[in-house]
């Protein structure tokens, strides 16, 4: 059975920093790609960052150079890094894995960014 768990999420003023965990079983995050989106109240889910199984990463404009995903093999999860974090950043963080078109999805952290 796949799970994927994230955590780290939070409350935490403008321009603070958070670090998301994706904890994942039933997968290698070595073979499959691994992402995070996030969803804001009234929006559609949108993608974050990216990792391929080859270490190609991938940003959204909103979030680069502010953000950085990463993958720790061994211990089967990943992270994502978020800094000089903005209110418009406040959503439904979800961690989401693909290998040939089979995506799994956790169930979502929440962030806030408000002062």
């Amino acid at each position: 059975q796949v799970q994927l768990v994230e955590s780290g999420g939070g409350l935490v003023q403008p321009g603070g920093s958070l670090r998301l965990s994706c904890a994942a079983s039933g997968i290698s995050t070595s073979i499959f790609r691994m992402g995070w989106y996030r969803q804001a109240p009234g929006k559609q889910r949108e993608l974050v960052a990216r990792v391929t199984r080859f270490g190609v990463t991938n940003y959204a404009d909103s979030v680069k150079g502010r953000f950085t995903i990463s993958r720790d093999n061994a211990k089967n999860t990943v992270y994502l890094q978020m800094n000089s974090l903005k209110p418009e950043d406040t959503a439904v963080y979800y961690c989401n894995s693909d290998y040939l078109g089979v995506e799994y999805w956790g169930q979502g952290t929440q962030v806030t960014i408000s002062s």
